[in-house]
């Protein structure tokens, strides 16, 4: 995570768009009485997703089962079917 200024970013629009974009960098851009953060869709959207995995009791206690089989081993690999 990095840390600019409204100016250097200002200045450097392109450069830390590039950077959020292709290298999954944020930034969090200090603006003096407020900060803003800047990332990339997929990383917004990853977040929102896991957000939403997480938003009911019955769905977190269905992740962390399924969490704790995969590390002891108990799944099953099936092959997929073709149509």
């Amino acid at each position: 995570m990095e840390v600019i200024n409204y100016s250097i970013l200002r200045n450097n629009l392109k450069e830390v768009l590039d950077r959020v974009s292709e290298d999954q960098e944020i930034y969090v851009v200090n603006r003096g009485d407020s900060n803003a953060v800047i990332l990339s869709l997929d990383e917004y959207n990853s977040w929102q997703e896991t957000l939403y995995l997480l938003s009911t009791e019955a769905n977190r206690k269905s992740l962390e089962a399924a969490i704790e089989r995969d590390k002891k081993g108990e799944f099953i690999v099936k092959d997929l079917i073709e149509e």
